[in-house]
């Protein structure tokens, strides 16, 4: 289902890409911490993600696969663009790398645990030093010849849904049994948007969880008005100088002070989309890549059922 495309393989069948973190995150809230490895040790993100891969590829049978990962999740140019990305997630500051993040004790550990299991599995599995896991998305998504699910709990990424190209974003409401699947159609009704539209509506929305302060006074439903008149951002700040332009005073005083956060803006919330991707297969694989590791892996963390089931889905 791939052929050689440059630093990757293009897939030509549906390609399913995962945010990895937001998934395991999801799985470790979502299933009990007495989900436990024989010698005591929390695996409840471990097999939480592993049950959700297996009902994904259950439901939806794509071709190809990508555990897309963050090699750094607070990468340095976006904060010299915003300094308050992502700021209240710093667990602690370095001098060197990226800044660690705020995550639960017992899930940290789990973390190499699920890139074991997904190496010896054979899923691919793509993090690219000084991108963000959206990114890695992003530029899979640019560059696959044929349908796109993206499976994320991150509502950044429905900017990347393109029906013309098939693309949609897979959003988990309750584990991954069920899934809003986000299309054009569905952005316009919720945002009045496209996925097009989706980032300049953020980036003059904000977003808190992220430490974008996005514009003072311009919510939601006014930022896709401004859009629905204006096309875009470009759009918008045109109309601040042009005095005909349709906008009320608070509108043009409240964009006219904002000029520097939107100038910088774009490149923060926009997902890359021309990261150096790995020369990676992405085809689903049907057996294990390392059989022996992979026994010793669901031996020494208890992984029981959640392993056996994948497998035979992988199978089959």
């Amino acid at each position: 289902m791939s052929v050689p495309c440059g630093m990757m393989r293009c897939v030509t069948g549906r390609l399913m890409l995962l945010d990895t973190a937001s998934l395991y995150f999801r799985a470790y809230f979502g299933v009990p911490d007495s989900v436990r490895a024989p010698d005591g040790s929390p695996v409840n993100a471990v097999r939480g993600l592993l049950d959700f891969i297996d009902r994904l590829v259950k439901d939806h049978r794509p071709d190809a696969l990508v555990a897309c990962m963050d090699a750094d999740w607070r990468p340095e140019w976006r904060v010299e663009l915003i300094p308050s990305y992502k700021a209240h997630r710093v667990a602690e500051e370095r001098e060197v790398g990226p800044d660690e993040e705020e995550v639960p004790d017992t899930l940290s550990p789990q973390v190499p645990v699920i890139e074991a299991v997904l190496d010896a599995l054979g899923i691919a599995r793509v993090g690219v030093a000084g991108y963000e896991a959206d990114d890695v998305i992003g530029t899979f998504t640019a560059r696959a010849k044929g349908p796109v699910d993206i499976v994320t709990g991150d509502r950044d990424l429905y900017q990347l849904v393109d029906d013309e190209r098939g693309v949609r974003v897979l959003y988990p409401l309750k584990g991954v049994g069920t899934l809003q699947l986000t299309d054009e159609s569905w952005l316009r009704e919720k945002y009045g948007v496209d996925g097009g539209g989706y980032a300049d509506l953020a980036l003059l929305r904000g977003d808190p969880s992220d430490g974008l302060p996005g514009v003072p006074g311009i919510g939601e439903k006014t930022a896709a008005k401004l859009l629905a008149e204006f096309g875009d951002v470009a759009g918008i700040m045109a109309a601040v100088d042009d005095p005909k332009a349709r906008l009320t005073p608070s509108q043009r005083k409240r964009l006219d002070e904002s000029r520097p956060y939107v100038a910088v803006a774009p490149k923060v919330v926009r997902v890359a989309q021309d990261v150096p991707l790995p020369d990676v297969g992405t085809t689903l694989p049907r057996t294990p890549r390392d059989p022996a590791g992979l026994d010793e892996l669901a031996a020494r963390w208890g992984l029981g059922g959640s392993l056996q089931r994948l497998l035979v889905t992988l199978g089959a």
